[in-house]
């Protein structure tokens, strides 16, 4: 047996990044926010059943900036992680998979997911309520 070491591929310091790429990795990391989202909801499932100060200082948790952050973080998540996923679907029918489409389609992917968390943002802090009191 060799005891010389086994060359490495190239990896990250050799290849720019690509729109697939890219795309790629921030669907394996919305993956883990996502889980990390089910964690902060179920504390606050628990908090909701356990009483009105637990309730409340789970609430102060969320208004913080930090549970703002969070929280924002892990909407944006579901939506980028919706839209990839569909995305995916589509390739598993062979669909798609033209280096054009593809790289169009992972665009659409980012700003979907932006767009969509900025709806989802006006429509929960009642921007769209307005009208007459």
């Amino acid at each position: 047996m060799s005891t010389r070491p086994r060359p490495l591929s190239p990896h990250l310091q050799v290849y720019r990044p690509q729109i697939t790429s890219v795309t790629s990795i921030t669907h394996r990391a919305t993956g883990l926010l996502l889980a990390a989202g089910f964690v902060l909801l179920t504390y606050w499932l628990l908090a909701l059943a356990t009483g009105p100060e637990a309730y409340l200082n789970a609430n102060a948790f969320f208004a913080s900036w930090i549970g703002r952050a969070l929280v924002g973080g892990v909407v944006f998540s579901f939506f980028y992680h919706l839209c990839n996923g569909i995305r995916h679907l589509a390739w598993d029918t062979g669909r798609g998979l033209e280096i054009e489409v593809a790289r169009r389609t992972g665009w659409f992917v980012i700003w979907g997911g932006i767009v969509m968390t900025v709806v989802f943002y006006l429509l929960v802090f009642g921007v769209f309520r307005g009208g007459a009191s």
